[in-house]
């Protein structure tokens, strides 16, 4: 998505990233990230019900596409490294339009499933 922050700051669109860890795990998410945008803390998971974002089985975690996601990775330089977090919470992405009404709504299967930009521009632009 950071290589589309020009085209969504012209879409006036604003990013937030959720995350249920706190504290070190926050800050270590940050500067390894380098994330540019506001992060919400929500430690009780209260967000991630409401929007059914429970516990991923151990198939979603350790499926075929997980295995992908890690090859490219991999084959793209990236450094993998063990997750210190709950790998079975879902994650997600939900757009929510000025008036509030929510314009897309995605749960996450596994740690590779995640919504194309494309479409989530598309949603944007709507």
């Amino acid at each position: 998505m950071r290589e589309h922050e020009a085209e969504l700051a012209e879409l006036s669109a604003k990013v937030a990233v959720v995350t249920f860890e706190a504290g070190f795990l926050a800050r270590q998410y940050i500067e390894e990230s380098g994330l540019i945008w506001p992060l919400l803390i929500d430690e009780n998971r209260e967000l991630y019900r409401g929007y059914g974002m429970l516990a991923a089985s151990f198939w979603d975690i350790w499926g075929p596409k997980t295995w992908l996601a890690y090859a490219r990775g991999i084959m793209a330089g990236q450094k993998l490294r063990r997750s210190q977090g709950d790998i079975a919470q879902r994650g997600g992405d939900v757009l929510i339009d000025p008036s509030g009404m929510v314009r897309l709504h995605h749960v996450g299967e596994g740690p590779a499933d995640r919504p194309s930009l494309a479409s989530i521009l598309d949603s944007i632009r709507r």
